[in-house]
């Protein structure tokens, strides 16, 4: 077999976009023959994925599932609102939500495993679906939660279809009470959770550098108004208070009722399901959050397009 150099993985490389170790494979299996190579990896599907890679995946879906005691949430990211409605890409976010649940959440591992009846990974299976789909897709992120006794419960926001939607959440309810009661309070909470958007879980799980930030926005908003240091003092403390409101799961009001903290509704719950009820974790996932969307100029679309 032929030796196959760096130039050469990086001449096959810059025709056909595909990514560094698939030009060397497309190489090795073709004894360095270059037009071989890059028919090799358009057969693959690879040159034409590599080709839409550097498109703005920011649509798609996000996947929830559940299975007693544990659940995982994805995020799978497309181009467009129309891939987000083909029954192939629901089909491959579901399973892939399965396959994450398996592996505890791990991206990773999870991108790792096998698809079914397929022969090839996930991330292989993602390859090939950009082919065929013909739109740019990109597997996001995924997080898994578990209870030793008690149900980890999910709720989708604006379901296209059976858990997939806009919006993923999973809450963990830790207790050894009624699993029904369990499991319909967990979806309320997890309704709550879309809607409110909490950042923390407790107070003590504020990000440190989140508060530090609103503490002295807060202090030179207090200095505004005039008031001496022992007063400006308290009313910090007073708008750290209310931020934790706004910020942290148990300190929220409850959607539900728009009376209880969630921490009162938790420790009420106890009543109902027959033990006590520790709201142990929580994760929400909202489609594209964080992703800087490319802005389109069609003229100028159109007018590179006339140039060729």
């Amino acid at each position: 077999m032929s030796q196959i150099s760096a130039s050469m993985v990086k001449d096959l490389r810059e025709q056909t976009g595909a990514g560094m170790m698939d030009c060397k494979k497309a190489l090795a299996e073709t004894a360095g023959d270059m037009e071989a190579a890059v028919d090799w990896l358009r057969t693959k599907g690879l040159a034409a994925a590599a080709k839409k890679a550097g498109r703005v995946a920011s649509d798609g879906l996000v996947a929830v599932v559940t299975e007693g005691t544990k659940g995982a949430v994805v995020e799978i990211n497309a181009e467009t609102d129309f891939v987000a409605r083909n029954e192939t890409f629901q089909g491959f976010v579901g399973e892939v939500a399965k396959i994450a649940l398996a592996n505890d959440g791990d991206a990773a591992k999870t991108l790792a495993a096998g698809y079914p009846e397929t022969g090839r990974t996930v991330e292989e299976q993602l390859t090939h679906n950009i082919a065929t789909i013909g739109e740019n897709m990109s597997f996001r992120r995924s997080i898994a939660l578990s209870v030793t006794d008690g149900v980890v419960a999910g709720y989708v926001h604006s379901a296209t279809a059976p858990g997939l939607g806009k919006i993923g959440v999973l809450v963990a309810l830790e207790s050894t009470g009624d699993k029904a009661k369990l499991e319909a309070l967990g979806k309320q909470i997890a309704m709550h959770v879309a809607a409110a958007r909490p950042e923390a879980l407790t107070v003590d799980d504020v990000d440190a550098s989140n508060l530090e930030r609103e503490r002295v926005v807060l202090i030179e908003q207090a200095r505004e108004s005039g008031k001496p240091d022992n007063i400006i003092e308290k009313m910090v403390e007073g708008r750290i208070r209310k931020y934790y409101e706004e910020v942290v799961l148990l300190e929220q009001v409850y959607v539900v009722d728009g009376e209880n903290k969630v921490k009162k509704v938790v420790e009420n719950a106890a009543a109902d399901v027959g033990a006590p009820v520790s709201l142990t974790g929580f994760v929400r996932f909202e489609l594209g959050e964080g992703i800087e969307k490319k802005e389109e100029d069609f003229a100028a679309e159109v007018a590179a397009a006339m140039k060729g």
